[in-house]
């Protein structure tokens, strides 16, 4: 096209547009001018109404009131719709998960949750209690609507003065929507659905409802929900026949049951039931007169200090049937279970007596207080399950729950990765300073050994060489590693990982060191082996159920780092850990500043984890791994592998152990009728015997004999 042939084409373009411009400054023009005029139309509208003086405050106020009130009206019902979605099943009969467990064998070792016992209405509970529960939870129970207001104010204006909280403002209505509905979790989330659910109680029930249901859900501590179980477990009787001094007692456990229970702390429970009665008193629902017996005899419990429930081990067994029931189909409504674990009760007390023994014993030598022990088998069925020094005196659970730095336990997932990428156990290695950026980390002994081989390197648990390895084969292959074979929790990717500077727990680190007892599979750690609802039939089996095991480690790399392993106990510093003929294979960890100890091994039978530190991460004197933790993990593995069939750790095989100069002394348990442990069932057999019994439970009853002289003489087991 010529450019005569474009010019009119270009003009004809320019014209659309600047018609186009125009147009759209012509509209808005018009747009604004209708704007303008509808504005002033509307304010000379208004101004009819203009008042002056007092009439404009008044209607001024009621108008904002009005818009606050609208605006709050939203937000409330914003923050109420959570709180009533917790309400939208048949809450008023749902059952709670209650819970029987059964040990390896199948003896009864203890009960969780909550089994309901409603039966003892409300005319049959003694007067006596429920003024003590009113008198120290709610005295003005039937004149509020469910939410106390001028005992929240009273309790705000108390706490104040003394700085802390020394009063609770909820109502016993606001309690038993928490009880029913909530978790204890102290949030102000918590707190606005509890005000909203008992405003719900309180226009669905009455008040003689809402203090049967508070009597016989609330939780009063020892496992017992309710008054009734409370009675029972405390005091070996019903609650129709507590006196004044055992009401006093059980009213004064709904705010604290763990603090106050008496099986517990019996001397805080008695000045707590004391309070109580002052209560009484200056609520006007009893007098001084009236009260004087129960001060001069306070209630006395039965002594369950000596019961030896393995309450750490429950907790846990509890908590992950808790999370398995939600998986069931719909289809399974109840709500009662019988669960088998693998819990040898045995190998419990052990563990729990040797931990105490040797916090007794050198607990103040390395100023350290607490300690866990975790014992499993190689396929995850958890042993024993020791999460502190007292349950008693605090239910956290160090096992599980206490997420700690593991030190150089952590080695094992680094030289694993520089095998997996090549090496080999005698492959060569630099022990010298190093720096990574302005890091530069240092040994045990500030020391340096030069070229050596990599299992040399593991067996004095070199930090220099655990670095480099990191660098060289990559921290993230490394926490990849470690979280396919057993850690849930997060590794931070830093230059210190090698070290052991991520938080774990130690039931994951047992779990991890599974895949090397069990020949490099993966591992389902659990307490529970089998589930029964309450006609017998079994909702859940390990054998059958469990997620599959799967090749996580090549078998020819856990014949290669077992080896190295064994060396660091035999020969390095896992010595204390010594086994008499038997092999062990393992590692130790310290970290920085000595919080943490750690003792991490495993035989062809069990797996077994030993922590000690403190709460407060209050450093240790100079507690190593290879020290306290290492001999307490020999006493319980010493005791565990008596009496059993002996198997073979993989890569090791069954080359003879070392002799030890002074074989350990047995550890004396109280409970134990010997030192020695008994023989035992293999696993095998134990899975035959419970094959053999759901056989006979699932095998058709015999066919009745005819009666009369007609009857067969045939002896039995001959056929026509």
């Amino acid at each position: 096209m010529s450019e005569g042939e474009q010019n009119p084409f270009r003009k004809r373009l320019r014209n659309a547009l600047l018609d186009l411009d125009s147009r759209i400054d012509s509209g808005m023009y018009r747009l604004g001018d209708l704007t303008r005029r509808a504005v002033t139309n509307y304010s000379a509208f208004m101004e009819r109404f203009s008042l002056s003086g007092i009439p404009r405050f008044f209607v001024g106020m009621a108008s904002e009131g009005f818009t606050l009130g609208s605006a709050g009206f939203v937000v409330l019902l914003a923050l109420a719709l959570p709180a009533f979605q917790e309400t939208s099943d048949d809450w008023l009969k749902r059952t709670e998960l209650a819970v029987t467990f059964l040990d390896r064998y199948g003896n009864l070792v203890g009960e969780r949750g909550v089994k309901q016992n409603d039966t003892v209405p409300l005319e049959e509970i003694p007067d006596t209690l429920i003024k003590a529960t009113l008198a120290t939870e709610d005295r003005r129970f039937y004149e509020h609507f469910g939410i106390d207001v001028a005992g929240t104010l009273r309790a705000l204006v108390t706490n104040a003065r003394a700085g802390g909280v020394r009063q609770g403002g909820s109502s016993l209505s606001q309690q038993l929507a928490k009880n029913l509905f909530l978790s204890n979790e102290r949030t102000i989330e918590r707190k606005i659905k509890e005000a909203f659910l008992a405003l719900w109680l309180e226009s669905r029930l009455t008040k003689s409802q809402i203090l049967k249901l508070y009597l016989d859900r609330a939780y009063l501590g020892g496992g017992a929900y309710g008054v009734d179980a409370a009675a029972r477990y405390y005091f070996g009787k019903s609650v129709r026949e507590v006196n004044l001094a055992e009401s006093a007692m059980l009213a004064g456990l709904f705010k604290a049951p763990t603090k106050f229970a008496p099986h517990i702390n019996l001397p805080a429970a008695r000045a707590r039931a004391s309070t109580v009665l002052d209560n009484l008193v200056d609520a006007g629902f009893m007098t001084e007169g009236q009260v004087f017996g129960a001060r001069r005899n306070p209630a006395t419990p039965i002594d369950r200090r000596d019961e030896g429930v393995p309450d750490y081990y429950l907790d846990y067994a509890f908590a992950e049937v808790r999370k398995f029931v939600d998986t069931l189909p719909k289809s399974v409504t109840e709500r009662n279970f019988v669960v088998r674990t693998g819990l040898d009760p045995n190998i419990q007390k052990v563990a729990e007596a040797a931990l105490d023994q040797s916090l007794r014993e050198y607990g103040k030598d390395y100023k350290v207080t607490q300690g866990a022990i975790v014992i499993m088998e190689p396929n995850g069925t958890v042993r024993a399950m020791v999460g502190g020094r007292d349950y008693g005196e605090s239910q956290f659970n160090r096992a599980t729950d206490a997420l700690r730095q593991p030190g150089s336990s952590f080695k094992p997932f680094v030289y694993t990765t520089a095998l997996l990428g090549g090496m080999k156990p005698t492959s060569t290695v630099v022990d010298a300073p190093y720096c990574n950026g302005n890091w530069c980390p240092q040994n045990y002994g500030r020391s340096y050994m030069g070229t050596i081989t990599l299992q040399t390197a593991l067996q004095h648990s070199l930090n220099t060489v655990a670095v480099r390895l990191g660098d060289k084969f990559g921290r993230t292959n490394i926490a990849a590693l470690a979280h396919k074979m057993g850690l849930t929790t997060k590794l931070e990717i830093s230059p210190a990982l090698p070290l052991g500077a991520a938080e774990v727990t130690l039931i994951d680190m047992a779990t991890a060191y599974s895949v090397f007892a069990n020949g490099g599979r993966s591992v389902y750690p659990h307490a529970m082996v089998e589930m029964r609802i309450g006609n017998g039939e079994v909702v859940w089996r390990f054998d059958r159920d469990a997620p599959k095991p799967v090749q996580i480690l090549p078998p020819d790399i856990i014949d290669e780092i077992n080896p190295m392993l064994n060396n660091v106990i035999e020969n390095g510093t896992g010595r204390r850990a010594r086994l008499p003929g038997i092999k062990v294979a393992g590692k130790t960890g310290t970290t920085n500043a000595y919080r943490d100890a750690w003792f991490m091994a495993f035989t062809g039978n069990y797996v077994g984890g030993v922590w000690f530190g403190n709460d407060d991460y209050q450093s240790m004197n100079k507690m190593t791994g290879g020290s306290l933790p290492a001999m307490t993990w020999q006493k319980v593995m010493a005791y565990a592998h008596q009496g059993i069939e002996l198997k073979y750790i993989p890569g090791i095989g069954n080359a003879p152990a070392p002799k030890l100069d002074q074989p350990p002394a047995p550890l004396v348990v109280p409970g134990l009728e010997s030192a020695e442990r008994p023989i035992t069932l293999s696993p095998k057999s134990a899975a035959n015997l419970a094959r053999l019994e759901r056989l006979l439970k699932e095998a058709p009853p015999l066919p009745a004999r005819p009666a009369g002289p007609t009857a067969s003489a045939a002896p039995l087991g001959r056929t026509n």
